[in-house]
């Protein structure tokens, strides 16, 4: 399970946590402009923007959760388990494997405006990867610093909503997840007013109670509200500093710690990692489970005129600064 969202300051972030209760190796890859890409259906793609993001990196090929291109555009893929739906091949489409969506978009469009006509026109196929990697079952959400949309292929077709939040979960199907906050409409940052009875001597005796009924659960309806209402009530400074240190604060409020979230007997869904990329510098931020530091990779310190992947590994084990 996952949450992603956008925030702006100065400049737009976006980025997202991976739950999962396990690792595939993932590592913060930057394709340059000159890596070809070479797709199942729709040809290959010698040159392209820049983009940097996390990926699991499969016979030179950069499997891409998340990433930014040097344009501001970003993209995340997020499970969407029982409700995605790939099609076969068909003609007249933009035929695109789900593993190949984010690269594509991000290689050809410098903003969701650009990729609106590349979205009208697709078509997500079911093809995998290879024997060992099927298709995963994933929803987007889709960003720059002007607007965001959520991404869906189901059974019914292509759905492409506009996303005023900024913000996107796991299940249900995005329209649910915005339907949802409805029955939240009523908390607010301020002290709640006595509107259960004026007969009985209510009274406020503990601040944040304008949040009572924010719910605190895992499930991804509730990791959904509780990003949207953090995110949209937030106030940080501009600097990047500041706005760093608030993007993770913000998706902290949906972290997953080790014991609350049993997959099987002794197997537990943690946060193994939250990013936050600056759009607009290319700097990739993130931390890990078991490290707290943030770390930062800049794309624009790499070649971007290159043909070959810079791939960093995930720095995971705990860095604590001695003060003594």
């Amino acid at each position: 399970m996952c949450t992603a969202i956008t925030y702006k300051t100065k400049d737009f972030y976006f980025g997202r946590t991976l739950d999962n209760d396990c690792c595939y190796g993932e590592q913060i890859t930057i394709t340059p402009r000159n890596y070809g890409f070479h797709f199942r259906y729709v040809g290959a793609m010698e040159q392209h923007f820049a983009m940097i993001g996390m990926a699991h990196i499969a016979e030179e090929y950069p499997l891409y959760y998340e990433a930014v291109n040097e344009k501001g555009l970003g993209m995340a893929g997020l499970n969407f388990v029982g409700n995605a739906h790939y099609g076969k091949p068909a003609a007249g489409k933009e035929n695109v494997a789900a593993f190949e969506l984010i690269p594509w978009i991000l290689g050809h469009c410098a903003s969701v405006e650009d990729a609106r006509p590349l979205l009208s026109k697709l078509n997500l196929v079911d093809t995998a990867f290879s024997q060992a990697l099927p298709p995963a079952q994933l929803h987007w959400l889709l960003a720059d610093r002007e607007e965001a949309v959520t991404v869906e292929a189901v059974e019914s077709g292509l759905k492409v909503y506009e996303n005023p939040a900024g913000v996107l979960a796991n299940n249900p199907p995005f329209e649910e997840q915005m339907f949802g906050l409805n029955r939240y409409m009523s908390l607010s940052t301020m002290e709640p007013e006595n509107r259960f009875s004026q007969s009985l001597p209510l009274h406020c005796y503990s601040r944040g109670m304008g949040a009572i009924g924010l719910p605190g659960d895992l499930s991804s309806t509730s990791r959904f509200a509780r990003a949207v209402f953090v995110k949209m009530n937030s106030v940080s400074g501009d600097t990047e500093n500041e706005s760093i240190s608030q993007f993770f604060h913000i998706l902290g409020a949906v972290d997953q710690q080790r014991g609350c979230c049993q997959v099987e007997p002794g197997k537990y869904e943690t946060t193994a990692y939250t990013c936050c990329c600056n759009g607009d510098k290319g700097i990739f931020y993130y931390t890990a489970y078991d490290n707290h530091q943030i770390t930062a990779v800049d794309m624009h310190r790499e070649n971007l005129e290159g043909r070959e992947l810079v791939a960093y590994p995930m720095i995971t084990g705990e860095r604590i600064w001695w003060q003594n």
